[in-house]
């Protein structure tokens, strides 16, 4: 008698035990999937606006209206500067750069504050175009540059800059900017 209740229980145990093995099966093919669809999915964020416009950045790639307005509140910040705020101008440029470019921009950053503290020279930039190009994460902002000693205005210069990003997941770092070439530039105005 002993012996047939033990049987029933091992048969028990042992249903029991291949129940579990068949749902462990099923939740670790389940996961499997899941996380194959995690990765192979565009991942997709909802950006504030600031715009009228609805502005989103996907791992499928950068929206031209996103990088647009990233060039043009970075161009704004760059080229907008005051002896006074040269400390708080660079730590904010330092704050959107890709890590990766971080120390070569703080080096040139560096330089224009070392440059420009302790003098009277302050420069504005007015916005006139914004080219972006999503293909190389590039924007050319172009507009005037004004360089003020005090209040005077000692020049007027139409300019071009190229603002380079580098991608990290789903946010953007800026890697370089320069100043391009212009052949037609209104000196002194």
């Amino acid at each position: 008698m002993h012996t047939e209740f033990a049987h029933a229980q091992a048969q028990k145990y042992l249903a029991q035990r291949n129940r579990l093995a068949v749902t462990s099966a099923l939740l670790g093919v389940v996961s499997v999937l899941g996380l194959g669809a995690a990765m192979t999915r565009d991942q997709e964020i909802v950006l504030v606006p600031v715009t009228s416009e609805t502005l989103t950045l996907s791992s499928g790639g950068v929206d031209a209206q996103y990088l647009e307005l990233i060039a043009r509140d970075t161009a704004l910040m760059l080229l907008n500067r005051a002896p006074e705020s040269l400390d708080y101008w660079m730590e904010q440029i330092l704050k959107v750069a890709d890590p990766a470019a971080h120390g070569r921009l703080k080096a040139e950053l560096v330089a224009i504050v070392e440059e420009q503290r302790g003098s009277d020279i302050s420069q504005a930039f007015v916005i006139r175009s914004i080219t972006p190009d999503t293909d190389h994460l590039t924007a050319v902002v172009s507009g005037t540059l004004k360089t003020f000693v005090g209040a005077q205005v000692i020049a007027s210069q139409q300019r071009s800059f190229r603002f380079t990003w580098t991608r990290r997941g789903l946010s953007l770092g800026l890697s370089a900017f320069e100043q391009l070439s212009n052949p037609q530039e209104d000196q002194d105005q």
